[in-house]
């Protein structure tokens, strides 16, 4: 491997767009690896910046982080990912995607409307949700389309 293969923090920082902690991060959880210098500094292959792309795009999707991992452990030997590999494993993103734009759309549609969140400070909610009668069926905004009441 050539010197030029390998990346600093400050040079993947810098390119990717994430920061140091970001970085350090990501090779805690088992996202990215790096190699130690004699002296210890961490020391990045260029491809680095392709799976970080990766998992930025990931992040935009709202995947969890375990949710990242498992997309990209099933590329062989952890290496970063391929157009093919991109194509694959973002196919299963589509439905999730659909989903998720037809919930912001009745989000959208409805901003002015009772949401069952509990707090009855909307004329409306007198009507869709009088004296929270919405709280038996559980917490948080329960009128909200289900893809928007998921913790990703």
């Amino acid at each position: 491997m050539k010197d030029t293969d390998q990346l600093t923090v400050a040079e993947v920082a810098k390119r990717s767009g994430f920061a140091a902690s970001a970085l350090r991060f990501y090779e805690r959880e088992g996202l990215l690896t790096a190699h130690r210098t004699g002296g210890g500094q961490r020391r990045y292959e260029r491809h680095v910046l392709r799976r970080l792309a990766f998992i930025r795009a990931a992040r935009h999707v709202g995947l969890s982080l375990d949710e990242i991992r498992d997309a990209l452990a099933t590329l062989p030997e952890s290496r970063t990912p391929t157009k093919a590999d991109w194509a694959r494993i973002s196919r299963g993103w589509r439905s999730r995607l659909d989903a998720e734009i037809t919930a912001l759309t009745t989000l959208r549609d409805g901003l002015e409307s009772c949401i069952g969140c509990g707090c009855l400070s909307l004329q409306r909610c007198a009507i869709s949700n009088p004296d929270d009668t919405a709280a038996r069926f559980g917490s948080g905004a329960l009128y909200l389309p289900q893809p928007l009441r998921e913790d990703h």
